[in-house]
């Protein structure tokens, strides 16, 4: 095939459901889609041990995977089933300090190099992966990390939202998801920074990519698919601020928008 598609996927109310369960129709749609050609990448808020089961779910056993927001990429393949290619750190030092100030009776945590977790104060077991220790406060900015993450349970997400706008987060990306829960990457990262890294080294043209994702850490990826001429498709369920960025809006995750999306495309026809 001479012209595939670059095929950006977020995996947590995208590809999976509340329950964590991929519907079989969506498999079905990504494997498809794969065997056409296309290059099927996932683009994951998620640390990459705890991406790389949806992953091998869904059959994708080649190819790319962006994790935790476009701090780290990984290969698939190999006896583990992946390796890490690229690893984007910070100093979570001053970040950390200010947040800490502002949000006292948070969980914080910190993902570091090797894509383990270190956290003051318990997360759901599902958000951090089976790799993480507690730790005290006081060392979670001791070396360079890939991610902060913040979940502050006294705060709906509206006042979350303010507080974090008030501390005014410069040095850093950011995003907010459908709770009270931040996540921060180094300056300049987003799943859109990862997804152009490996556009370019396969030649793939920036018309011909597509992505789809339902959070606020999905905007940036919007963004960066439409610059280059390319479609980003909001999820049914998303907030209106990501529906916003998109090119057009799909069915709900529980409706399967993605397989509704993907079931359009046929060979080297998409969209037309």
């Amino acid at each position: 095939m001479s012209s595939p598609w670059l095929i950006g996927l977020d995996i947590d109310g995208t590809l999976v459901h509340d329950d964590g369960s991929l519907s079989e129709r969506v498999k079905h749609e990504v494997k498809r889609v794969q065997a056409l050609g296309h290059k099927v990448v996932i683009a994951t808020g998620r640390a990459a041990a705890n991406a790389y089961p949806v992953i091998k779910e869904l059959g994708l056993d080649e190819g790319f995977a962006v994790c935790s927001n476009g701090a780290v990429t990984i290969e698939l393949g190999g006896a583990r089933g992946y390796h890490v290619v690229e690893v984007k750190t910070f100093d979570p030092a001053e970040i950390l300090g200010l947040l800490i100030e502002k949000l006292p009776n948070a969980h914080f945590a910190v993902e570091d190099v090797d894509g383990s977790y270190r956290f003051n104060k318990p997360f759901p077991t599902y958000s951090l992966g089976d790799q993480n220790y507690e730790a005290d406060l006081d060392t979670l900015s001791h070396h360079p990390v890939s991610r902060v993450v913040v979940l502050s349970p006294d705060h709906d997400v509206e006042e979350f939202l303010g507080i974090i706008a008030d501390i005014g987060l410069q040095s850093v990306s950011y995003a907010i998801g459908y709770t009270a829960w931040l996540d921060i990457a180094p300056q300049g990262i987003d799943k859109g920074h990862g997804l152009e890294r490996l556009r370019a080294q396969l030649g793939i043209p920036g018309d011909q990519v597509l992505v789809m994702g339902d959070g606020r850490n999905d905007i940036e990826m919007f963004r960066w698919a439409k610059d280059l001429g390319g479609y980003a498709f909001a999820m049914g369920q998303a907030p209106d601020e990501v529906k916003l960025e998109a090119t057009a809006v799909t069915a709900s995750v529980d409706d399967d928008g993605v397989a509704q999306v993907l079931g359009s495309i046929e060979g080297l026809q998409f969209l037309d």
